[in-house]
């Protein structure tokens, strides 16, 4: 509840932050009398799709971050480990690079979810259906290591330096300069990833006790594995589509909430869901608030911060050990 409650201030909050903050209250009543001002416009065609945006990328990122360690028991998993943030970022960039994204619409996102259900597929093909943990994990750091170098390559090869600005910025990670239409775009995969997550909680509690005991208990470890492979390359692929890359934020909101859900895999999904929110939300805002001249990436400022606070948890998790 307190999640909750504080994630719907931070969403109220980010439709009054920006360079020229609103009155919301008088937006609204301005938007639902079809009044065409100023406020209204800015209310609803630039600050709610961007908080909505950056509500749902964060919590598909911090649930896939959960379901992903869960899943291969290993608090370094991400949801990009299995390739389907790789895979969704060069099937973008290629869109981007081709010119797609300019003369259709739907060309980036389709190039995302297809990119990231194709470099899922790659991985699980490569490991094999009876490949244990680290096997998985070897094959998804090699199919993102491959994507990226494609990535760099189309940058290399890109025929204008406009097309070079485009790949390259949409890599860094940005949730501004988005309308509703991108919204609605995400939401379906998004949702449908959600879904297919919804009930593995279960699943993924008894996953902890080791394979072996979780298949004695009727858990089918290789469907559990495609279920939740397939729901993150869908809402990963959704998200990082529209919003380019923002790295951390389903590393470090499982760890940041593990101890407070009793180190639970199926409690911390839902809520890794909301921290993820709440993360994304507070870096939003705090990229609005930036005193530099120019507003930074947001997934600069989420590495900027998820890093030096991930090497903090590795120091201190040593430090209990000894």
């Amino acid at each position: 509840m307190l999640m909750s409650g504080v994630l719907a201030c931070l969403f109220l909050l980010s439709l009054f932050i920006g360079a020229n903050p609103i009155p919301v209250l008088a937006a609204v009543m301005d938007a639902a009398g079809d009044t065409q001002s100023v406020i209204a416009l800015i209310l609803t065609e630039v600050r709610l799709p961007r908080a909505l945006i950056a509500l749902l990328a964060g919590a598909t990122l911090g649930l896939c971050g959960a379901a992903m360690q869960g899943l291969l028991r290993n608090p370094l998993a991400s949801p990009g480990l299995v390739g389907s943030a790789g895979g969704a970022a060069l099937g973008a960039s290629l869109t981007l690079y081709s010119g797609l994204a300019a003369g259709f619409w739907l060309a980036l996102p389709a190039g995302g979810i297809v990119g990231s259900l194709l470099a899922t597929l790659l991985v699980y093909s490569l490991a094999g259906r009876a490949a244990g943990t680290a096997t998985l994990i070897l094959a998804g750091v090699a199919v993102n290591s491959i994507a990226m170098a494609l990535i760099s390559l189309l940058i290399n090869l890109a025929p204008s330096p406009y097309a070079v600005r485009e790949i390259v910025l949409w890599m860094l990670g940005s949730i501004a300069n988005h309308s509703m239409d991108d919204f609605w775009i995400m939401l379906p995969g998004t949702l449908l990833g959600w879904a297919l997550l919804a009930g593995t909680g279960r699943s993924l509690d008894a996953l902890t006790l080791g394979e072996e005991t979780a298949h004695t208990l009727g858990v089918n470890l290789d469907r559990l594995r495609w279920r939740i492979f397939i729901a993150i390359a869908l809402a990963v692929g959704s998200a990082v589509s529209t919003t380019g890359a923002i790295g951390f934020v389903g590393l470090v909101t499982p760890h940041l909430l593990r101890p407070l859900v009793g180190f639970q895999p199926g409690r911390l999904l839902p809520a890794s869901a909301l921290g993820g929110a709440i993360m994304l939300l507070c870096a939003d805002i705090g990229v609005r608030l930036f005193p530099a001249g120019t507003e930074i990436k947001v997934g600069v400022l989420t590495a900027l911060v998820g890093a030096p606070f991930f090497l903090f948890l590795i120091v201190r998790s040593r430090r209990w050990q000894t």
